[in-house]
This record gives structure tokens, sequence and C-alpha cells, in this order.
């Protein structure tokens, strides 16, 4: 058994170094199979000699971040345990423009990487995958940057108000309340690079709308970053008339996961339908992204897997 003691410089970053009610330390100590106790300004570790080194080496660098910007997000620890025990933690640069809160916004797998370089080099963008694979997130993360470069005029955030399983009627007040829910992960996915009150100041001089599909038929969208979010719930139809409102200068990124079709059974979805029509159109592009390129809560690639094998137990 081996043992090592780390100082600490302060309280405040023993607290950021184990995370909000300890999920970092949780699952440094999973992960490692180590025995981990903080206390007086100390981080102690306790185990066999090769991953109590590995810890050793973890906060080490885990403390170099907490001085440099005050916190740890989940992705970060994951990626700092990945290069401790040598596996392969993809690095690709951050996006120009796009620190929010000491952070850097980037693609943090292969897969991601292809997608944000897709975005970049075509002007119609679908992406298909599993939750959790940051299809909306770096989606919006181009369009934040292409809004602060100036590329584009405006930012427009686009989903299909289609009921996974509940009845819209039921949800309380008016119809903007009633549509508010849908677009709230949009907003999210904002609030990630933007402070509320510059989110709000966008959208009040309408550089960034969020709007259901409903909303936009009869529009022509000039020199607009257009996302259209949860694309799987879209009819046919509905896909044309989206696509259909591409002006000059406008850039269109679709995505969905196409194992959460909230439709009629049937109605055919306007995403898989579209991902056949518009191949080998020049200037439109299908990534796809995996399992692998899950970045949420390690678990939610554990769910996703036991979701896609059930089928397989029943035959």
């Amino acid at each position: 058994m081996a043992e090592a003691t780390i100082p600490v410089s302060d309280t405040k970053s023993l607290l950021a170094l184990f995370g909000t009610r300890d999920q970092h330390l949780r699952r440094i100590r999973e992960a490692l199979g180590v025995a981990i106790s903080g206390r007086n300004e100390r981080i102690h570790i306790e185990g066999e000699d090769l991953p109590v080194a590995r810890a050793t080496e973890l906060f080490e660098q885990l403390q170099t971040l907490v001085k440099r910007q005050g916190s740890l997000a989940p992705d970060e620890v994951s990626e700092a345990l990945a290069r401790v025990l040598g596996e392969t933690a993809f690095e690709h640069a951050p996006l120009e423009d796009l620190q929010y809160a000491g952070r850097s916004i980037r693609p943090r797998t292969g897969g991601q990487a292809r997608y944000v370089e897709t975005i970049q080099q075509h002007d119609l963008v679908f992406c298909t995958g599993p939750a959790g694979t940051g299809k909306t997130y770096l989606a919006v993360a181009m369009a934040v940057q292409a809004l602060k470069q100036q590329a584009i005029r405006k930012i427009v955030l686009v989903r299909p108000a289609v009921e996974a399983g509940e009845s819209l009627g039921f949800l309380p007040g008016d119809l903007q309340a009633k549509i508010n829910p849908y677009l709230r992960p949009l907003l999210d996915a904002l609030r990630e690079m933007m402070d509320y009150e510059q989110v709000k100041r966008y959208t009040e001089q309408d550089l960034i709308e969020m709007i259901p599909l409903a909303y936009m038929r009869g529009r022509t969208l000039n020199e607009a970053f257009v996302i259209l979010d949860e694309a799987q719930n879209t009819t046919v139809a509905q896909m044309k008339m989206f696509l259909t409102r591409m002006g000059l200068g406008t850039k269109m990124v679709v995505s969905g996961d196409t194992t959460q079709i909230d439709l009629p059974t049937h109605a055919r979805s306007g995403l898989i339908d579209a991902i056949t029509r518009l191949e080998g159109i020049k200037g439109f592009c299908h990534v796809t992204l995996g399992n692998s390129d899950i970045v949420r809560h390690r678990l939610v690639q554990e769910i996703v897997k036991a979701y896609d094998d059930e089928p397989k137990r029943r035959n």
C-alpha cells in the first residue's frame, strides 16, 4: 500500500477539486480505485502504488486548472483522467472567440471535430446521433462564434413543438407560455456561452431569435445562422418548408436523434426523408455521431447502449 499527501492553496480550491456534492471526488475514486480524503487544506490518497501515483498526477493537473479558472467541469475531470490512465484524450483547438467564464468551448471527440469542420465548410449540414453527443451545443457555439465575428447578422434557433408523450394542451398559460418549454434547451445551450444579460439584450435587438418551427412559414432568412433542433420530429412537409427559408449568406444546421421520434406511427420523419433526398447535392453534408461521441455524464453512454441493445435481446 502507498500513501500521498497533496497540499491545496485554500479551502475554496479544495471544494472546486472535489466538485459539487463531491461529484469529481466520487468519479476519481471509482476510476482509480483509491481512497481519497481532504481536510486542513490537504488531500490524502491511499491505495496501490500505481493508482496513488496516477491520482497524485491527476490532482496536480486539476489544481492547475482550478488556479487558472476557479472551477472544474465534469468533462475536464474526464479528460484529465483519460490522460493519466493512458487512454486517448482527443485534443482540439478551442473555437475562436468562444471563452466563457474562464472555460474554452471546443470539440471533445474526433466525431465532434469532424462536425465542427463540416459546419465551417458547408452551408447546409445535417447531424444525427444519440443524446449527449453535442449536436445542438456545438451548432449553437458555431452560431455564436459567427455572430461575434460579424459573419452573420442574426441567429435563429428553431424547434418543432411535438410532445414527447405529454399533451401540450394541459400546460398552463397562454400560447407563449406553452411553447417556452420546447425552446428551453436552446436557451440552455446559449447560456453556456453568454451571460443572461447578453442573451436578453441580443434577443431584444433581434440578433437572436428562438421560435417554434410553425412560425417559420413564409419567411426568408438572409445572412443568418439557422439551427433546427429535434428535427426527427418534423414531417416531410415541415422539413421542406424549413429548408426553403434559406436566404443569401445563410448557413443551416439540422440536428436530431432518429431513435427518438415522437411523431404518430404513420408519419414519416422529415429528417430521415431529407437525408435520403439531399444526398449528392453540392453544399450539403450529413454527419453521424456515435456513442463514443457522448460527452455528458459517463452513465449516458451506458444508458444509450442499454436501449440500443434491447431489440437485439428481444430477437
